[in-house]
């Protein structure tokens, strides 16, 4: 087996993958894996400079692979471990190169992701300076800025690489993909206190839900039909397949693993401790898998893994760690513009009679803005969403101007039988794309006769009826 390591953000030294990979190599046999230090190669690229980009990262990386001595006459074979950033940074390879009509080509074996963060990080809204003091990230390096706005939650870029893996089907061609994350908090790895460093149901970094492979999409489109008689408010409606979900991904959830250090780290973690046994035994299994019956297996290991870690009460703790959602919105008009973020409101609805006061209490955690992208993204406790009263569950869109000569009218969505599960899932980040309905007024464009006399319209005012 050849294996490659690919590092996470700013890192600066290849120190950065501890004793894992001799570990690995020591271990391989036992597992009747051919596995020698020899067949290491350690990554090493740059991300800590303003101009680099995650795509550069990738093309650096195609070019790096056909590099190594074994790569001659093409790209041979190989297995990847990645941490952090290096997840994401991977895949975008995989789909810039492969995508998902060509992953019979890919030479890419296993990918065992290690806290990837595959739909971002909460701290990356801290910004360049302030997330470059977090030791848990970082080496005392300024971060450089392009991949900062990659990981801030509900870029573009997240939009567009998650959207396109909703198409694949990595075990029928062979590709075995994995993500290991920790639910730990490492208070010792950062220097300065933040709400986002100790937040529930993350790793100090990156949101279990901001790094499991198994998603959702949900496009809703804005109707002519109001939502009950007489209202204002029209119907959100999905299609017919209301949520796309991704390929099985096996996911397994550590209780007591933080993102870096080396006492609680999920990567670097001391070899004396017993968790870096752990880590080494639960990666080498992933590499074992040869076949689509293995991998489902793993895959049913790691979600007995993850119930049970999970009920687990952490140290000092005196409730279990629990399970949490994060729900990307992006709202578009139906003439394919982009609504900005400050032009439109979301609201979370439940119960019956579809109310904001229905909603089971405690059940928001945080609400983060990405700017760049017009994204919102909430972050939810599932747990509490489960308990909804009789699973019913909505959401309502207002967006401004409400009049004049260009409107929209609120926007409501009612889950009318949907699995409350399958938008709030356990562990899930679920992609909302929703379409309103852009209502132009007639005045908008006149015509008068021309043998009348000149007039201006200077003061002229909507009329209150859009055109067809």
């Amino acid at each position: 087996m050849r294996l490659v390591f690919v590092h996470g953000w700013s890192v600066t030294n290849t120190s950065t993958y501890g004793s894992l990979p001799k570990s690995l190599a020591a271990k391989a046999k036992d597992r009747g894996i051919e596995l020698d230090i020899s067949h290491i190669h350690l990554g090493k690229y740059v991300s800590f400079h303003d101009e680099v980009t995650l795509d550069d990262i990738a093309i650096a990386f195609q070019h790096a692979l056909k590099e190594l001595p074994h790569n001659k006459n093409r790209i041979e074979e190989f297995s990847c471990i990645t941490h952090s950033t290096g997840g994401p940074a991977v895949r975008h390879w995989v789909d810039k190169y492969y995508g998902a009509r060509k992953l019979k080509n890919l030479p890419l074996n296993h990918l065992v992701m290690l806290a990837p963060a595959n739909h971002g990080s909460s701290l990356a809204v801290l910004g360049k300076q302030r997330v470059g003091r977090i030791k848990a990230w970082f080496s005392g390096v300024e971060p450089g800025q392009r991949v900062l706005d990659w990981l801030a939650l509900g870029s573009e870029g997240q939009w567009s690489l998650n959207e396109s893996w909703l198409s694949y089907r990595p075990a029928k061609h062979s590709f075995y993909p994995f993500v290991l994350t920790g639910q730990g908090i490492d208070r010792e790895a950062y220097d300065f206190i933040n709400s986002y460093l100790t937040e529930s149901g993350s790793d100090g970094v990156v949101r279990v839900a901001g790094a499991n492979m198994n998603y959702r999409y949900l496009h809703l489109a804005q109707t002519a039909e109001p939502i009950e008689p007489d209202s204002k408010v029209m119907k959100l409606a999905a299609n017919k397949r209301p949520v796309r979900s991704s390929a099985k991904v096996p996911l397994g959830v550590f209780h007591n693993f933080s993102h870096s250090g080396v006492d609680y780290g999920i990567m670097a973690i001391k070899p004396r401790l017993a968790g870096h046994a752990r880590i080494v035994s639960e990666v080498l299994d992933c590499l074992a898998v040869k076949s689509t019956p293995e991998f489902e297996n793993r895959n049913k290991a790691l979600v007995a893994l993850t119930e049970t870690e999970q009920a687990l009460e952490p140290e000092g703790k005196s409730k279990a760690i629990g399970r949490y959602s994060m729900l990307v919105f992006r709202i578009r008009d139906d003439q394919g513009g982009v609504i900005c973020a400050d032009d439109f409101e979301i609201y979370l609805l439940a119960g019956p009679g579809y109310q904001k006061d229905d909603l089971p209490a405690g059940f928001f955690v945080d609400r983060q803005l990405n700017k760049a992208s017009n994204s919102l993204v909430y972050y939810v406790n599932a747990d509490k969403m489960a308990e909804v009263k009789q699973g019913f569950f909505g959401l309502q869109v207002v967006v401004r101007p409400q009049k004049g000569f260009v409107s929209f009218a609120a926007g409501e969505f009612r889950s009318d039988g949907i699995d409350v599960n399958k938008v709030f899932a356990p562990n899930e980040t679920t992609y909302i794309d929703i379409t309103m309905s852009r209502k132009v007024d007639k005045n908008v464009f006149r015509f008068v006769d021309a043998g009348v006399k000149s007039q201006s319209f200077k003061k002229l005012r909507p009329s209150g009826d859009p055109v067809d």
